[in-house]
């Protein structure tokens, strides 16, 4: 798969199979985020591999998917490891970091998408909690969670029919994600 064809397939999964995601592809996806552009090259990220049941459960238990729907997939089909990209606050400004998560995180989630593994980046989930779960040193922060698992269901892209963008899952358990059309957000030389 090359990088154009990976970066406008992939899509958050959300529903994973029951398979394991062999350690040295998941320290293969950590090697991708690790080397994401930081800001001023301070690389104050760093990466907690969760592949352990007990703590994935624990994880898919603090976590909400899939913010427009009022549904959360059955335990049976939760993630089967996560990266969790932790800051090391003490040398990034703060105002730097939101932008070396984001890249760092993409690269994972492609990283993984090109082997065939799903992700879905989760912002939403009890910081309190997931500290205490993965006994976090106070001076680092938890800003996103990555989800990973072999894909149990479907998700596609497709122009939006006007301004709504909420997505929704149809009757066989496909998301269906609307993007604005390319026409509707491009412009030349000015606005």
């Amino acid at each position: 798969m090359d990088v154009y064809d990976a970066i406008i397939s992939r899509r958050s999964i959300r529903e994973f199979q029951d398979k394991a995601i062999p350690r040295d592809l998941l320290e293969k996806f950590v090697d991708a985020g690790r080397l994401a552009p930081q800001a001023a090259n301070r690389q104050p990220l760093e990466f907690i591999i969760v592949d352990d049941k007990q703590l994935t459960d624990e994880l898919f238990k603090n976590t909400r998917l899939a913010g427009y729907m009022e549904w959360k997939p059955d335990i049976s089909k939760k993630a089967q490891a996560y990266i969790v990209i932790i800051v090391n606050t003490d040398i990034q400004k703060p105002i730097w970091i939101p932008y070396d998560v984001a890249l760092a995180a993409e690269n994972i989630s492609l990283a993984a998408w090109a082997e065939g593994i799903g992700s879905c980046m989760i912002g939403a989930f009890n910081k309190n909690r997931v500290r205490d779960l993965l006994n976090l040193p106070g001076n680092f922060d938890v800003p996103l969670l990555i989800a990973l698992g072999y894909p149990a269901h479907k998700s596609i892209a497709l122009d939006a029919s006007g301004d709504d963008v909420t997505y929704w899952r149809d009757e066989d358990g496909t998301f269906h994600v609307p993007k604005r059309p390319l026409r509707k957000i491009i412009h030349y030389n000015r606005y």
